[in-house]
């Protein structure tokens, strides 16, 4: 069992930057591929970015390609998602996702732990 919690969201002015972190506790940590996902309002909840087991491996969604970042620190337990250039549109529930795994997936069906998710607002 993994327990996720994820941290740093706030209010934001457009063109501005946020840094998320996702501690997990439980399980050894670094065999686990993590995510990260977000949920607007009314909307699905989509893909953001993911990260493989040891961070050699990253992807991301077209619309956030070059302006965010994930990473990880094994020996912290946590996973970040460094947002830059924030626009509106990113305002969501961001929520961390893991999965005991080597490679990253993209779906949401693929991940068996969530944190409770964390809300960034982006102002025009």
């Amino acid at each position: 069992q993994v327990q996720l919690v994820e941290s740093g969201g706030g209010l934001v002015q457009a063109g501005g930057s946020l840094r998320l972190s996702c501690a997990a506790s439980g399980r050894t940590f670094s065999s686990y591929a993590t995510a990260w996902f977000r949920q607007a309002p009314g909307k699905a909840r989509e893909f953001v970015s993911a990260i493989s087991w040891n961070g050699d491996k990253t992807y991301y969604t077209g619309s956030v390609k070059g302006r965010f970042t994930i990473s990880r620190d094994n020996a912290k337990n946590t996973v970040y998602l460094q947002m830059n250039s924030l626009k509106p549109e990113d305002t969501a529930v961001y929520f961390c996702a893991a999965k005991l795994a080597l490679v990253a997936m993209t779906t949401t069906r693929a991940y068996d732990y969530w944190g409770q998710g964390t809300q960034v607002t982006v102002s025009s």
